[in-house]
């Protein structure tokens, strides 16, 4: 489970990150990453996931978000404070197992900072 501080708490929090158009993706998911603009901030990068129905029926929409949950959780500490990510779920993260949805994860993440960074130059 990922603490208060590092999960995105607002459907405008979601629109905001979704809305900076810098993403990537894979076969089983979508990473959507903002950079926060405010002046002060608490807590570290903050996270939100959408596993929606086109996934599956509520079981293994659950089941795909534990798993999200805990690819995220283990790369906390990888990433700047003021980080906002959004992870949707794709269809065939249903099928797909933990390790691959963390291989997924970790090239979406790397190709959505490197277009981030890009961005800011």
């Amino acid at each position: 489970m990922l603490p208060k501080a590092h999960k995105l708490a607002s459907p405008a929090q979601f629109r905001r990150t979704m809305a900076a158009r810098t993403r990537a993706g894979s076969r089983t998911l979508v990473v959507h990453v903002a950079a926060r603009t405010e002046l002060a901030f608490s807590g570290g990068p903050r996270f939100g996931l959408i596993v929606s129905k086109a996934v599956g029926n509520a079981v293994t929409r659950h089941s795909v978000s534990r798993k999200l949950r805990h690819v995220v959780a283990a790369g906390v500490d990888t990433l700047a404070r003021d980080t906002d990510v959004v992870v949707r779920a794709l269809p065939p993260a249903a099928a797909a197992s933990s390790a691959e949805l963390a291989r997924d994860y970790a090239q979406a993440l790397a190709a959505a900072l490197k277009k981030l960074r890009a961005k800011g130059k």
